[in-house]
This record gives C-alpha cells, sequence and structure tokens, in this order.
C-alpha cells in the first residue's frame, strides 16, 4: 500500500488538450512574431547600406580635387578618401606590381607608379589585365593627366602570389621598393583614362556609415525577435506548471491517512494481552 502511494504521488499529471493547444498557440505566436521582426530587421539593413553606398556615391560625384593638394605623401588623407581627385606627371613603367583577384587567379590589379610634377608618387590602379602576367600593356608614356578615386591602404592578405605580385594594394609595402614619397592612398583610375588594353573595373567605394540610426533599428529588431521566441516558451512552460499544480492540488486531498487513532491508547508492559473490559472492572 505504502508503495503505490509513493507511485501515485511522484507520477506526473497529464496535460489537458485545451493546455496543450494554448502552449502550442503561444509558441507558434511567438515564432511568428519573431519571422516579422526578423525580416523587419533585414529590411533595415539594407536601407543602412543602400544609405551608406548612396553617400559614397555622392562623394564620387562630387567636383573633383587635386590630388597634390588635398593629399600630399606622408599626410593623413583620410577625409579624401572616396574623392574623386585629377593627378599630373608621369608614369613609371619600372615601379610596376601586380594584384591577382581574389576570386579569380587569372585576372590581375595593374598598380603602377605616376610620380606628379610636385615629386612625390601614388600607385595608380590603371585597370584590370586577364592573361599572361608577362603580357601587360605599357602605362601611357609622356606628361599627362589622369583622374580616378582616391581608395585607402588596403589591409593585410596572407595569399601567396608570385614575383613581382602582391596579395592586396599595401603602400607600406611599396613604399620599401619605390623611391619617391608616397600618397597614403592609391587611386583607380576612372572608365575614361583606363589604359587601352586593359579593362575597367569599379572600385570596391569605403562604405560611409549610413544612417546610424538605421543600423541600431536593424539589430533592435532581432534582440525583439529572439524576446519574442522566449517568452513564447516561457508562457508554455509556466501554463503547464499551473495546470499540473492545479490537478496535484485535488488528488493530495483525497489521498488516505496511515497515522494511528490517537482515541485509542498503546498496550504496553503488563496491559499489553489484557482486556480492555476487564481492566475497568479491576478495583
Amino acid at each position: 500500500m505504502g508503495q503505490s502511494c509513493c507511485v501515485h504521488r511522484d507520477s506526473v499529471p497529464r496535460l489537458s488538450g485545451t493546455v496543450v493547444a494554448k502552449q502550442a498557440a503561444v509558441i507558434v505566436v511567438g515564432i511568428v512574431l519573431a519571422g516579422v521582426m526578423i525580416m523587419l530587421g533585414w529590411w533595415q539593413l539594407q536601407v543602412y547600406r543602400e544609405s551608406g553606398d548612396q553617400a559614397a556615391q555622392e562623394r564620387i560625384n562630387q567636383p573633383a580635387l587635386e590630388l597634390a593638394e588635398v593629399a600630399p605623401a606622408g599626410a593623413d588623407a583620410g577625409e579624401s578618401f572616396g574623392r574623386t581627385v585629377r593627378l599630373t606627371g608621369t608614369y613609371d613603367s619600372s615601379r610596376q606590381v601586380l594584384v591577382p583577384d581574389a576570386v579569380d587567379d587569372d585576372v590581375y590589379r595593374v598598380v603602377t607608379a605616376f610620380v606628379q610634377d610636385s615629386g612625390d608618387a601614388v600607385a595608380v590602379v590603371r585597370g584590370t589585365y586577364r592573361g599572361d602576367p608577362a603580357a601587360v600593356p605599357e602605362p601611357p608614356s609622356g606628361h599627362l593627366t589622369q583622374q580616378g578615386v582616391l581608395m585607402p591602404n588596403e589591409g593585410t592578405d596572407d595569399r601567396p602570389v608570385g614575383p613581382g605580385q602582391l596579395s592586396s594594394v599595401r603602400i607600406s609595402v611599396l613604399a620599401q621598393e619605390w623611391p619617391w614619397p608616397l600618397v597614403s592612398g592609391f587611386v583607380t583610375l576612372d572608365e575614361a583614362d583606363t589604359t587601352p588594353g586593359l579593362e575597367y573595373r569599379a572600385p570596391a567605394m569605403p562604405r560611409e556609415g549610413g544612417a546610424l540610426r538605421n543600423g541600431a533599428y536593424a539589430v533592435q529588431w532581432w534582440v525583439f525577435a529572439a524576446f519574442a521566441v522566449g517568452l513564447g516558451l516561457k508562457m508554455a512552460h509556466d501554463f503547464g506548471r499551473e495546470a499540473r499544480l492545479q490537478t496535484a492540488e485535488p488528488t493530495a486531498a483525497t489521498e488516505p491517512t496511515t497515522e494511528a487513532d490517537p482515541a485509542v491508547e498503546p498496550q504496553t508492559g503488563e496491559d499489553a494481552g489484557t482486556d480492555p473490559a476487564q481492566k475497568v472492572r479491576q478495583p
């Protein structure tokens, strides 16, 4: 009897179909709301990116600046990155490196030293070339004016490359090999000034910050999505716990008790085995 009582007390009451339906409903609602919030977050992120791209394009479309004035060698050109610049001088074809494309190893950016009239030099991406690196077209000769977008120094890339090649355009590396003072960035020529025989490729523009609040809203929507799912799971758990407690209370109230009757005193010592009636009649 004691064993069956213990089994009854330890057993977990089964939830009714109504409670299970409520649990499923709140979880589904939480997931649906999370899905909507995730989509809103992606939309806000897209707005953030588009606003950054638009701002970068607006910088390019501004009137061209004289490179020698806005970014002399050794100066911080941070405010001028992403702007269209004009440079005047001559190419030095003996100072040239190729930068293999990150996806297609047969495609190279052709980077040649351009010595300005000021005596400073700048690394210029004259275009891209597909084919034998030894057959890259020569740069234009003579004194000329070129126009392009001033780009910031690229980061380190550990890809293995061949002789005369760099994995990225790094001014610090070029400064060790080229004899002139170098501008702290490089120029990617406009399509109109791309060297004949090379292909124009639009540079990966330095992205503007965009509308910062749009980026913050995107993160905020994703946090709300996680909160919606978590809240749905918690509510479902609470529904189940409350139903089990309500089911367990009447069961505990109807369980039989095995406590001794206090009206009957246990017999000990001499009184054990004596008839109670006989005990009363004794003088």
